[in-house]
């Protein structure tokens, strides 16, 4: 006995699809020259003693980007496996904490990162 209108409340586009996938393709493509840029400094690394890492990493151009890099990273993580969890979980609660567990690991890692890196650049590792 509902009307068409009624039916349809709560059905339809929360308005966030496009904003999401937007996102996850801009992150996608910030992880491009990101990665690559990363995967070049290792392998110039490889056989370097510690100090000399850390050296490298209290440069100011190496720690920014290598910010840039956990950031982008576990941004596009988060928002890949929201959308995992969103097409094959299918009760609704177990998708809500699934989604936010996923969202704190994902930003605990990222804080983790960028607070290893800053030990490094500003020079107090334990």
């Amino acid at each position: 006995m509902r009307s068409p209108l009624g039916r349809a409340v709560g059905l339809g586009s929360a308005k966030e699809g496009a904003e999401h996938w937007w996102l996850q393709r801009i992150t996608a493509v910030a992880l491009v020259p990101l990665a690559l840029w990363f995967v070049i400094a290792i392998i110039r690394l490889v056989g370097a003693d510690v100090d000399s890492v850390r050296d490298w990493v209290g440069n100011p151009l190496p720690a920014i980007v290598l910010v840039l890099l956990l950031t982008a990273t576990f941004y596009h993580a988060a928002l890949g496996l929201q959308v995992v969890i969103e097409d094959y979980v299918h009760a609704e609660l177990v998708k809500l904490g699934l989604v936010i567990i996923v969202r704190l690991a994902c930003f605990a890692f990222a804080v983790a990162g960028i607070f290893a890196v800053l030990s490094l650049a500003i020079g107090t590792s334990s």
